[in-house]
């Protein structure tokens, strides 16, 4: 579903590269809308990462997008954004909240949705301290990470999910060697995968 013009109350914000967009990403979305009453979640392709150089692997913008919307249409609380894709260059996060601020109103409360593994990254990221003022981080707890271990606890809410070990880089790795991906992706992003030969020479 694209994004469309309503103003939501709670909105998560679902960023990432989604190279390609997998059910990880759309479990722990759907954990997030249920366990924190959220209106929509967002799912946000950024244009070029500022802290993952050189990981396109041969999807491009264009098919990364249509990946996430083929994977989100079945679900009516699921939309899709592309404003760091018409932004071009570094995507930053407090640019996006920014965004989603004043297109839905500074009453709106903006969630966004990491890995936990993310959560030890956030003083590298831009304006922090700002962007932590202007949403609420929900943190999705993956294999391997304890809260313990988190410098930016106060700043988070954790999240339990089920420990689905399902990465983008893993995929793009068994389609490269001729391996399956089926029950690792919806079958529609399957199929367009297959369909534009995409992560063969990756």
């Amino acid at each position: 579903m694209q994004e469309s013009k309503d103003t939501f109350k709670k909105i998560g914000i679902m960023g990432g590269t989604f190279n390609p967009v997998h059910y990880g990403h759309l479990f722990i979305a759907s954990q997030a809308k249920e366990c924190f009453g959220l209106d929509v979640v967002v799912f946000v392709p950024c244009c070029s990462p500022p802290h993952k150089e050189g990981i396109m692997g041969g999807a491009g913008s264009e098919d990364r997008y249509r990946m996430v919307l083929l994977a989100i249409e079945s679900n009516p609380c699921f939309v899709i954004s592309s404003v760091e894709l018409e932004r071009g260059g570094k995507s930053y996060s407090i640019e996006t909240v920014s965004e989603f601020k004043r297109k839905y109103g500074a009453e709106s409360r903006i969630y966004f949705i990491i890995g936990m593994d993310n959560m030890n990254e956030l003083s590298e990221w831009k304006d922090i301290n700002r962007l932590a003022e202007e949403c609420e981080f929900i943190a999705a707890k993956r294999p391997g990470w304890a809260e313990k271990e988190l410098r930016w606890k106060g700043k988070c809410r954790i999240m339990e999910v089920p420990l689905l070990e399902i990465s983008s880089s893993d995929i793009r790795e068994r389609i490269k060697k001729g391996r399956s991906i089926r029950y690792l992706v919806p079958e529609t992003v399957e199929n367009y995968i297959s369909d534009h030969c995409l992560y063969r020479n990756s």
